[in-house]
C-alpha cells in the first residue's frame, strides 16, 4: 500500500519555508509600490485614477484567476502549478520595472497579478495537503504572519527603496525577482508531494465565463463614479454583461463533470458564511495598506520610508494576533472565539480610524492601527482554516481558493470603490476651500504636491487627510457583515485526520476508513485491504 506516513514537523517546516517565501514575494509585490506610487506617478505623469489602477489591476487579475488555480490544484501537480505561478509572477515583475508610461505599468501589473493569484491560492492548498486541520492552525499562524508582514511591511520596503540614492522606484519591482528565484530553488528541494494520476477534463467554458463575469464587475466598480455615473448607460452595459456571463457560468458549472467552482460546496454552511465574511476582511486588509501610506505621505508630508514606519503598528497587531491564535487553536482545537473576537476588534479599529483627520495625534493613529491589525490577524487565516476543516481532501483546492477568491474580490472592489470615494471627496473639499476666481481643477488632479503653491499645497494635504476618515468608516460598516457571518458559523472541532472520516459501508465494526495522502497514486492499492473504504479511493476522480 502507498506510504501514508505523515510528514514530520521538520519536513513540514522545510517545505513551508519555500511556500512562505513565495507567498511573501507575491503579496509584497502588491503592496511594495504603495509608498512608492506618489513618486512613480510624478515621474510617469500619472493621476489619482491611475494611482488606484496600479493596485487594482494586479488585484483584479489575481482575483479573477484564483478559482481556476484552485481547481487546477485538484487535478494536477500542486508543486508544478506553484512553480508556474511563481515564474509568471517573476516575468511580470521584470516587465513592470522597465515600464515607460502608466499604461505599460498597469498592463505589466496584470501579468504580475496572474502569477500572484496562483501563489496565494496554491499556498493554502499545499499547506492543507501536508497537515491535518488540528495541526494546520499551528502553521496558519506562520502564514498569517508572513501575509501581514508583506501586506503592510511592503510599503515600508518600497519607501526605503525610493528614498535610497542609486535605487529609485523601479527597484520596487526588481527586488522581488531574486526572492522569487530563491523560492523556486527552495521549493524544488524541499516540497515533496506525490503526483496525482487521473483522467482530467478541464472546464474551459466555466473558467472563461467566471473570469469574464468577475472582471466586468470589478471594472465597473473601478470606473463608475469617475469615468461615468453609477446610474448610466455604461453602468447598465457592464452589469448586463457581467450578469449574462455569471448566469451562463452557473448553468455550465451545474453540468460540468469537473467544474471550476463546484456549486455543491456552497451547501456547506461554513464555506458560505466564510465567503461572506472574507469580502470585508479583504477590503480592510488591502484598503488599509494602500490608503494609509497615501495618508501619511500626502496629508502629513512624511517621506515614503517614514510613512512605512508609521504603519508598523498594523503589522505588529496582525503578526502577533495571527501567530498566537494559530498556536492556541492547534493546542485546543477550537477556533470560533478567535474569529468572533477578531471580527469585533476589526470593526472597532476601523471605526476609530474613521475619526481621523489631517491633524490626528500619531500615537492615537498607532493605537487605532494596532487594533485593526489584531482584528485582521484573528480573522484572515482562521476563516480559511474553518473551511478546510469542513470539506474533504478532494475539494480542498476548490474550497480554499473560493475563500481566497472572495477575500481578494473584497480587496479589489474595496480599493476601487474607496479610491473612487477618495478622489470625489478630495475634489469636493479642494473646490470648497479655493478662493473665489481660482481656476477649476487647481491642485485636484496631481499627486506631485511639492510644486504647488504653499496655500494650495496646505489645502490639498488637508483635503486628503480629512477625506480618509470616510474610507475607513465605509470599511467599518462592511466589517459588520464579517461579525454577523462568523457569529452564525457553527464550530466544528478541528479534526486530526487528513480527510473527513466516514463510516465504512457494510463494515461490521463501523470503523472509519484508512485515509491515504491526497496526492497518492491509488491505482495499485489492494481494494480488499481491511478497513479501507473503496468508495473513497478515487474520490478525486468523482464527477
Amino acid at each position: 500500500m502507498t506510504d501514508a506516513t505523515p510528514m514530520t514537523h521538520r519536513k513540514i517546516l522545510e517545505a513551508l519555508s519555500g511556500i512562505l517565501l513565495a507567498l511573501l514575494v507575491a503579496i509584497l509585490s502588491s503592496t511594495i509600490v504603495a509608498n512608492a506610487l506618489p513618486t512613480i506617478l510624478a515621474d510617469l505623469k500619472g493621476n489619482q485614477t491611475q494611482y488606484t489602477w496600479v493596485i487594482t489591476s494586479t488585484l483584479l487579475a489575481s482575483t479573477a484567476t484564483t478559482p481556476i488555480w484552485g481547481k487546477l490544484a485538484d487535478l494536477f501537480s500542486k508543486k508544478l502549478l506553484f512553480q508556474i505561478a511563481i515564474t509568471i509572477f517573476t516575468i511580470g515583475s521584470v516587465l513592470s520595472g522597465f515600464a515607460q508610461d502608466m499604461e505599460q505599468l498597469i498592463g505589466f501589473r496584470v501579468v504580475q497579478g496572474l502569477g500572484m493569484g496562483g501563489v496565494q491560492a496554491l499556498a493554502q492548498v499545499i499547506i492543507g495537503a501536508m497537515v491535518s486541520p488540528r495541526e494546520r492552525g499551528r502553521y496558519s499562524g506562520y502564514t498569517g504572519a508572513v501575509m501581514a508582514a508583506a501586506t503592510v511591511g511592503g510599503p515600508l520596503v518600497g519607501g526605503f527603496i525610493v528614498d535610497t540614492p542609486g535605487l529609485g522606484w523601479r527597484w520596487t519591482f526588481f527586488i522581488t525577482v531574486p526572492l522569487a528565484v530563491l523560492a523556486l530553488g527552495v521549493l524544488a528541494k524541499t516540497l515533496k508531494l506525490p503526483t496525482v494520476r487521473k483522467d482530467v477534463k478541464i472546464d474551459y467554458a466555466g473558467a472563461f465565463l467566471i473570469t469574464g463575469g468577475v472582471s466586468l464587475v470589478l471594472m465597473w466598480v473601478s470606473f463608475a463614479g469617475r469615468d461615468f455615473g453609477w446610474i448610466s448607460p455604461e453602468t447598465l452595459a457592464y452589469l448586463a454583461g457581467a450578469a449574462a456571463a455569471l448566469v451562463a457560468a452557473y448553468f455550465v458549472e451545474r453540468r460540468a463533470s469537473s467544474p471550476v467552482v463546484p456549486l455543491r460546496l456552497f451547501k456547506h454552511r461554513t464555506l458560505s458564511l466564510a465567503v461572506l465574511g472574507s469580502v470585508a476582511v479583504g477590503t480592510s486588509m488591502f484598503g488599509a495598506s494602500v490608503f494609509l501610506g497615501q495618508y501619511f505621505q500626502l496629508s502629513r508630508g512624511f517621506s515614503p520610508t517614514k510613512a512605512g514606519l508609521l504603519t508598523l503598528p498594523l503589522v505588529a497587531g496582525l503578526t502577533i494576533a495571527s501567530t498566537i491564535s494559530g498556536q492556541l487553536i492547534s493546542k485546543y482545537g477550537k477556533w470560533k472565539n478567535f474569529l468572533v473576537s477578531g471580527a469585533v476588534v476589526l470593526v472597532v479599529g476601523l471605526g476609530l480610524l474613521g475619526t481621523i483627520d489631517h491633524e490626528t495625534n500619531l500615537v492615537l493613529m498607532g493605537a487605532y492601527m494596532l487594533l485593526t491589525g489584531v482584528g485582521l490577524g484573528l480573522t484572515m487565516q482562521n476563516l480559511v482554516l474553518a473551511v478546510q476543516n469542513d470539506v474533504s481532501m478532494a475539494d480542498l483546492g476548490a474550497a480554499s481558493s473560493t475563500v481566497t477568491f472572495f477575500r481578494s474580490l473584497g480587496g479589489t472592489a474595496g480599493v476601487a470603490v474607496l479610491g473612487s470615494v477618495l478622489a470625489s471627496q478630495v475634489s469636493t473639499k479642494i473646490a470648497a476651500g479655493l478662493p473665489p476666481g481660482t481656476p477649476a481643477g487647481t491642485g485636484g488632479g496631481t499627486l506631485d504636491l511639492v510644486h504647488l503653491p504653499g496655500p494650495i499645497q496646505a489645502l490639498v494635504r488637508g483635503a486628503y487627510g480629512d477625506a480618509m476618515a470616510t474610507l475607513f468608516l465605509i470599511a467599518a460598516v462592511a466589517a459588520v457583515v464579517t461579525v454577523v457571518a462568523v457569529v452564525m458559523i457553527k464550530e466544528v472541532p478541528l479534526r486530526t485526520s487528513m480527510d473527513i472520516p466516514q463510516p465504512v459501508v457494510g463494515s461490521p465494526t463501523g470503523e472509519a476508513p484508512v485515509h491515504l495522502p491526497v496526492d497518492a497514486d491509488l491505482r495499485n492499492v489492494d481494494n480488499s485491504t481491511p478497513g479501507v473504504d473503496n468508495s473513497l479511493l478515487h474520490v478525486g476522480d468523482r464527477r
